[in-house]
């Protein structure tokens, strides 16, 4: 007896069938072309969808409204809304806060992170730590930012790959005095562990690489505001240890943000330490 065998079974991902969402029309008609953040709303009102930023909120949102990648977003869609802001600066800035106090359902960047660490070198082994414990705004000894332990010593692993550092002496794993560590013998490490290189090269190697990761520090005596303009709108962004206290139309308006503790915020740092150290923006300081 000869069984048929039955016909493939056609599976469709929900994205592959994708409809305009018409629904969502009447938000873009003043929709502005303006820099500012805007927010995909469900049928819940504590929970956005998406959070996003733009220099042109119109454009951007009718570049999601054009892919099918994005259905299952759109199809859950309710509405619409917007912030603007002077520039793309304020942007980021509010996009960082908006997502990490709303925690949306469809971004996955720029949560909220209880473990961000670094690596702190006081002259003897790098030491993994965590932004709760230690300072990071004004700590002179630290080196880059991490989301967790793991991620910081993969970090410093492969710095001692591409530099030939020994694991060892890193504390990335245990070492026998004046024994080769394993990575010697395959030519991995330039022996520093067992004289093959002096301690002095290794270690001189060592802060050449992490000087391209260290933190730094906050370079004022106190908070500053950074002045940002688009067209006929202009912010003050009022920031303090890399943290952004939030924006105001003139410096006398900054009080009321003043008298929030100001704690290191790693995305703060991320998107404001270049700007802030580039020179191009009027800033005052609010001392």
């Amino acid at each position: 007896m000869v069984r048929r065998q039955s016909a493939p079974r056609l599976e469709f991902e929900a994205a592959a069938i994708y409809e305009y969402p018409e629904h969502l029309r009447p938000w873009l008609e003043a929709m502005p072309k303006q820099p500012g953040v805007y927010i995909f709303h469900g049928d819940s009102e504590a929970m956005p969808l998406y959070i996003g930023k733009s220099v042109n909120i119109r454009s951007r949102v009718m570049s999601h409204l054009r892919t099918p990648d994005e259905a299952a977003m759109l199809r859950q869609s309710r509405r619409i809304t917007w912030i603007c802001t002077a520039g793309e600066l304020g942007a980021l800035l509010l996009e960082a806060r908006l997502i990490k106090e709303q925690q949306p359902l469809f971004n996955k960047r720029l949560r909220r992170n209880r473990q961000l660490c670094s690596l702190r070198f006081d002259g003897n082994k790098p030491q993994v730590v965590y932004a709760r414990e230690v300072d990071f705004s004004s700590s002179p000894d630290l080196y880059g930012l991490f989301a967790n332990r793991r991620a910081a010593l993969q970090a410093l692993q492969t710095l001692a790959d591409e530099e030939k550092l020994c694991y060892g002496l890193l504390g990335l794993e245990p070492l026998s005095r004046g024994r080769a560590c394993f990575r010697s013998a395959l030519h991995r490490c330039a022996g520093a562990c067992c004289g093959k290189e002096p301690l002095e090269a290794h270690h001189s190697r060592f802060l050449s690489a992490m000087a391209r990761m260290q933190l730094v520090c906050w370079p004022w005596l106190g908070p500053i505001g950074l002045k940002e303009s688009t067209g006929t709108l202009t912010q003050y962004h009022i920031i303090h240890n890399w943290l952004w206290l939030g924006s105001v139309e003139t410096p006398d308006d900054a009080a009321a943000l003043l008298r929030t503790p100001a704690g290191f915020d790693h995305d703060g740092y991320k998107i404001l330490c270049k700007p802030l150290l580039s020179g191009n923006h009027e800033i005052i300081e609010l001392n």
